[in-house]
């Protein structure tokens, strides 16, 4: 079985991209920022929520998009230790919807110290309904994943494969296929973990 939501596209890119940021900080470290302004993008995009993105969703752009983050940047600020936290992201990204006006999204975080099995069926459960998942990877014993570590990014498909559940991600602009299960397996005490959106079906028949 396997689920790809109809991501969206930034002038060729995969979504957005944090390598786009103009301000130094948020260049450095604004992951947490450029993915809260993809889920922004997505539910505005493909559920209808239209308060979540100031700019035209039917066209987006990199100038938009790097305006967009400057938006997002005081709810979800870089820091010394970055947004290291699941609460963080809930409670600035929180705060972006109360500030914008939206009350049709809840949030539920999901920590890195679950099993295997439970993250696999709260990625599947919620792609399966239509949200994307954002993702918090903090420290990771395994080389290959050193570019996802100590960031935020945005889970938008799975596929079951004989190996186990990989996991569609967006990134700095790019798609990337990643076995979940090594993923999951940090080999580190500190964990990072998931985040799951909900929201009341506002969305009309001509919605994305």
């Amino acid at each position: 079985m396997n689920k790809v939501l109809d991501y969206f596209s930034i002038e060729g890119a995969v979504g957005g991209s944090q390598e786009w940021f103009r301000n130094v900080v948020m260049y450095i470290g604004g992951c947490a920022a450029a993915t809260a302004c993809d889920c922004c993008i997505y539910l505005a995009l493909h559920r209808g929520l239209t308060k979540l993105y100031p700019y035209d969703v039917h066209k987006l752009t990199k100038k938009d998009y790097i305006n967009f983050s400057m938006k997002m940047k005081p709810f979800l600020k870089p820091r010394v230790n970055g947004v290291n936290k699941l609460w963080m992201f809930t409670e600035g990204l929180g705060n972006y919807l109360s500030d914008v006006g939206e009350q049709h999204i809840s949030m539920e975080e999901f920590p890195g110290s679950e099993d295997l099995r439970a993250a696999e069926e709260f990625i599947r459960q919620h792609i399966n309904s239509g949200y994307p998942v954002p993702y918090l990877l903090l420290k990771h014993k395994n080389e290959y994943f050193k570019d996802f570590v100590w960031h935020w990014f945005l889970c938008y498909g799975y596929e079951e494969k004989a190996d186990g559940m990989w996991i569609r991600v967006a990134t700095y602009g790019r798609s990337h296929s990643l076995l979940l299960r090594d993923l999951w397996m940090t080999g580190y005490e500190e964990k990072g973990g998931l985040i799951g959106l909900k929201s009341f079906d506002v969305c009309k028949k001509n919605c994305g």
